[in-house]
């Protein structure tokens, strides 16, 4: 425990003299609060910007909460998941590829400990900058929208952070087989995409699909319902991680190894 505690804080240290923990939090604040700013004064813009005829009217339905929240979150699983992928892209690959993960692993420190000990601290950063981002999008939707209830918000939060941490650890895994954080980001995108195509084509057959828990968690906050197969998908998508982590281990000690 000692060793996985030192290997983990290695990480924070690492992250810190990166900036990561400035930055990602403050970008997840910034795609966060832009929707409900944009849809709460787009008349005023529209108007600011000018080029109307003289005396036109511009009537813009005003969203629902429910909405306003739906908006945020497709902004956190199309360029919130671009960061995610961006930031650990070279996790592990870039250590590889600069031999730094040899010279840690000569000294008796085991592959799990490598590996988890970067998932840890990558999931950790992640998760604390989406929840700060969607508190920040919670406080404007109520100023400036209307109430939406704490538990709903957290709910809400909590089944679109599962789907996040699923990219996350997709991303952990690609890295175990790949030494270049290039080729990382770019399989890792282009998996996602295909998970969401797959899902919105045969979603009436993968009803189980991790890649659905966006779609369910906007069906959440409309209805106000949590819809059936949400529970399968959180099932698969937990089983779906600890599998890819168990592999990238696996995988990773064999190519340190060969």
């Amino acid at each position: 425990m000692n060793q996985w505690m030192v290997l983990f804080n290695k990480e924070l240290v690492e992250m810190s003299r990166n900036f990561k923990w400035i930055w990602v939090p403050i970008v997840f604040i910034l795609l966060a609060v832009k929707e409900p700013l944009t849809l709460h004064y787009m008349p005023q813009i529209i108007d600011a910007l000018g080029g109307l005829p003289e005396g036109a009217v511009i009537e813009i339905p005003v969203p629902s909460a429910s909405e306003v929240l739906i908006a945020i979150l497709g902004q956190f699983n199309t360029l919130g998941v671009l960061i995610i992928v961006l930031t650990s892209m070279g996790i592990i690959a870039a250590e590889r590829k600069s031999g730094v993960a040899a010279i840690i692993l000569v000294k008796p420190v085991s592959y799990a400990s490598f590996v988890t000990s970067k998932w840890t601290a990558a999931m950790l950063l992640m998760w604390v900058s989406y929840f700060i981002g969607y508190v920040a999008s919670w406080y404007y939707v109520v100023i400036l929208f209307e109430a939406v209830p704490f538990i709903d918000f957290f709910q809400s939060f909590l089944l679109n952070g599962i789907w996040l941490s699923f990219v996350l650890t997709m991303t952990i895994f690609i890295n175990s087989f790949n030494k270049s954080p290039g080729v990382v980001g770019f399989i890792s995108i282009a998996i996602i995409i295909l998970l969401s195509l797959l899902s919105s084509l045969f979603s009436r057959w993968i009803e189980w699909s991790p890649s659905l828990l966006p779609t369910y968690t906007s069906t959440f906050l409309l209805n106000n319902e949590i819809p059936d197969n949400v529970l399968s998908a959180v099932i698969v998508a937990i089983i779906g991680m600890i599998i890819l982590l168990i592999c990238s281990i696996s995988i990773f000690r064999r190519k340190e190894l060969a």
